[in-house]
């Protein structure tokens, strides 16, 4: 009963965090799951890889990963709703 307790908090956590994200870091996120890399990241929203980069390090921080897929991933958990139950 614990471990489900706690898995609901992280969730809720993680929802909560993703709230405080940017309109722009947003916009990273979408583009990082369509798999494009930072270069390509930059041309599209015409801004300097350099930005694209310390935004990125903007959202490992907020959503407390480590990696691209784990920020991915994190991401799209926390945007979808609880599948509902029949």
């Amino acid at each position: 009963m614990r471990r489900v307790i706690e898995s609901f908090r992280q969730k809720t956590k993680v929802q909560d965090e993703s709230m405080h994200l940017t309109a722009r870091e947003e916009q990273i996120l979408l583009l990082l799951s369509q798999g494009y890399p930072n270069k390509t990241i930059a041309e599209k929203l015409e801004l300097s890889v350099d930005t694209v980069c310390s935004h990125l390090k903007h959202v490992f921080s907020k959503l407390h990963v480590s990696s691209r897929t784990e920020a991915v991933v994190r991401y799209i958990a926390a945007k979808t709703p609880p599948a509902k139950r029949p």
